[in-house]
């Protein structure tokens, strides 16, 4: 697993307050009770801050699954290389 894809499994364990063997590919926005509206907002803030960017509006609402949310982030030059 690439250093990245550790760093975003921390990030939304932290801001979601779950464990990380609860985070895959698959988790998506809504799918469980921690990742409401604030948890999303608490998650793209940790996200943000811990990769040093600026996420555009349209990719913050985008922003609906583990997978897509990786996808998303490789815009900002974020590799997640296995």
């Amino acid at each position: 697993m690439s250093g990245n894809k550790k760093k975003l499994i921390t990030m939304f364990a932290t801001s979601l307050n779950i464990a990380e063997n609860k985070i895959n590919d698959n988790l998506k926005y809504n799918e469980i009770e921690e990742w409401d509206s604030i948890g999303h907002m608490s998650l793209m803030s940790a996200i943000e801050d811990g990769f040093k960017i600026s996420l555009e509006t349209d990719d913050i609402i985008d922003f609906s699954s583990f997978k897509k949310g990786m996808e998303i982030l490789e815009k900002y030059k974020i590799k997640f290389d296995e």
